[in-house]
């Protein structure tokens, strides 16, 4: 999952962002158009007579406007937090990774399978989930009834399901020490479940409330049965000067990048469960059962106050124990609190029979007004739905392409190892030995393009990195006239190319030539590379040969690479052989 390049990598932020500018442009340019068209219809269309604006089939009841709204807004607050500099690398690595380490080896398995895309295409990957998240967030808001809001509440469940089994790793149910005050089950869940009962007609009410409410009860009731089940360490505030899980959790909180004043509350916070854990334990585990036992009554004059008092506890939680969630660069949205408010107020309001107006007279089905002169009457609720699907397209389509891709992003070995430098200079001639004992020149090999390196013969953590890549590259550029060619960087004999010839071919790759000769042979090449010998023990070997060269068909150096492998992950090492590659290509032509 890891792709190997930091965080806070000037390259990959001014290209991360670069693609959210284009995409921006794009997006800007589909509600242009479709806001050009909706003005050209109303302005042309003809008008009949006594034709008015249809009303909505259904008056929206005030609990639905509650999970609409509050949802669509959050969506939308966690499309921009997507757009952080810093998401593009460190969602993966710095996010996803930390969450399925606790979690068991399955779950860690389907996350880290998930979360290669994103390693391999980190541009594409970050700006789909920011595209995604505000298209379902404004789709959300534009549309307050009708078929196309239950479609958005439909799309909502799933790309939520798809956040929380691959970016939350199941809310971490699955992980030992689960707990609702951290975020259990997972803030994505609470929005599937509340775009599903934005999916369902507007009619559905009180049966709505008890549904919610009862789910809810249950939830908190097994809640505080975690919370209070011994040996989880939620009792103790210190135990053996060492904190307890809770003041654990809020001590590593307080130390998260944000307003000195947050960080202070925390702090604060932390210290006053180091010095009463079990009073604070307890009352978390008594408001817990209580609310969540009222919850279950479905008596709407004790769900009132109950729902007050979850807010309250919510919002403390949200602020004391989950620091907002959202600061620190890499964020991804205000965790599970203000969505578990929602959902109580929401249950609330559909359990009062005053919050859920009659219907209003039906209005004419769609497919009966799909004439010119019905569409001048289309408001911008639809219009604005469309846009918000367009957005959705917009971060899908380069997402599935990116998934169809097996290769990696050539960004990632650029902000590893720098860009490409071209040059044009004749090659230095050599004439050395390969591992059959043959005469290998350059002027030999006049007519392919030759991709040129140094390695040592003992092969070193760095050196099998880099024929690891190369492998990679002979793969990219298979039956093209390409050949490989790697010199020894210290004193080797015929038997140490031998070696490397077995090793290559049992990797696949049988045509890479691994060259050996005399010392003086070998110095001069390597100060025609500007490469410095350096002492060994067993030697003279390089200072530095993470370096190739690219040499075209007439022999002219054309492009010298820095190919340092960095940590050497899976995504970096395909990431410099698509580099490798796109450096070769422009010169197999005659």
């Amino acid at each position: 999952m890891n792709s190997g390049v930091q965080v806070s990598s000037p390259l990959v932020i001014a290209a991360f962002k670069s693609a959210l500018l284009h995409q921006l442009l794009i997006a800007l340019l589909i509600f242009a158009v479709l806001g050009a068209a909706w003005v050209t219809i109303r302005a042309l269309a003809p008008s009949r007579a006594g034709d008015a604006a249809p009303g909505p089939a259904e008056a929206e009841p005030l609990w639905r406007q509650v999970l609409r709204i509050g949802f669509g807004s959050l969506w939308v607050f966690d499309g921009i937090l997507q757009a952080q500099p810093k998401m593009a690398i460190g969602l993966p690595s710095q996010v996803i990774e930390p969450i399925a380490a606790t979690s068991p080896g399955w779950v860690q398995h389907l996350v880290n399978w998930a979360g290669t895309t994103w390693s391999y295409h980190p541009m594409q990957a970050g700006a789909a989930a920011v595209w995604i998240q505000l298209g379902i967030g404004i789709w959300l808001l534009a549309a307050a009834s009708g078929p196309l809001s239950r479609l958005a509440g439909v799309t909502s469940v799933g790309w939520g399901l798809v956040v929380w089994v691959f970016g939350e790793s199941f809310g971490g149910i699955f992980a030992p020490g689960v707990t609702w005050l951290f975020g259990a089950p997972g803030a994505v869940l609470i929005y599937c479940v509340a775009g599903a009962l934005i999916a369902l007609p507007e009619r559905a009410g009180p049966r709505v409330g008890r549904m919610v409410l009862a789910g809810l009860g249950v939830f908190l009731v097994g809640m505080a049965v975690l919370q209070a089940w011994p040996g989880r360490g939620f009792w103790q505030g210190l135990s053996g000067r060492r904190p307890g899980t809770l003041a654990s959790m809020t001590a590593s909180m307080a130390r998260t990048p944000q307003p000195r004043v947050l960080s202070e509350w925390v702090s604060a916070f932390t210290a006053f469960d180091e010095a009463h854990g079990l009073a604070v334990n307890l009352c978390a585990v008594v408001l817990l059962a209580g609310i969540g036992g009222i919850f279950l009554t479905g008596r709407p004059r004790l769900i009132g106050p109950a729902v007050a008092v979850f807010t309250v506890l919510c919002l403390a939680d949200w602020v004391l124990v989950e620091d907002f969630g959202f600061f620190g660069g890499l964020g991804t949205d205000p965790n599970s609190m203000i969505p578990f408010a929602l959902l109580a107020i929401a249950g609330y309001l559909a359990l009062s029979p005053g919050t859920c107006p009659a219907a209003a007279a039906p209005a004419t089905r769609w497919r009966d007004r799909l004439d010119l002169a019905s569409l001048r009457n289309l408001g911008f609720g639809p219009v604005a739905s469309l846009g918000a699907v367009g957005l959705i397209i917009l971060g899908a389509a380069p997402m599935a392409a990116a998934q169809a891709n097996r290769n990696a992003d050539p960004i990632l070995a650029q902000a590893i190892a720098g860009s490409t430098v071209p040059v044009n200079f004749p090659a230095t001639s050599f004439r050395l030995t390969d591992a059959h004992g043959r005469i290998v020149t350059l002027a030999g090999l006049r007519g392919k393009v030759v991709l040129l390196t140094f390695l040592g013969p003992a092969c070193p953590a760095d050196c099998q990195l880099i024929a690891k890549e190369f492998r990679a590259t002979a793969q990219l550029l298979a039956a093209e006239p390409v050949v490989l060619v790697a010199i020894a960087a210290g004193p080797a004999r015929v038997a140490d190319a031998q070696a490397f010839d077995r090793r290559e071919r049992l990797s696949g790759v049988p045509d890479w030539l691994y060259l050996v000769g005399g010392l003086p042979e070998l110095r001069r090449l390597w100060t025609a590379y500007g490469l410095s010998p350096q002492a060994q023990p067993a030697g003279p070997a390089l200072a530095q040969d993470d370096v190739a060269w690219v040499i075209d068909r007439s022999g002219q150096v054309r492009e010298e690479l820095n190919i340092s492998p960095g940590p050497g992950t899976a995504a970096s090492e395909s990431s410099f052989a698509v580099l490798l590659a796109g450096a070769a290509r422009p010169f197999l032509q005659p």
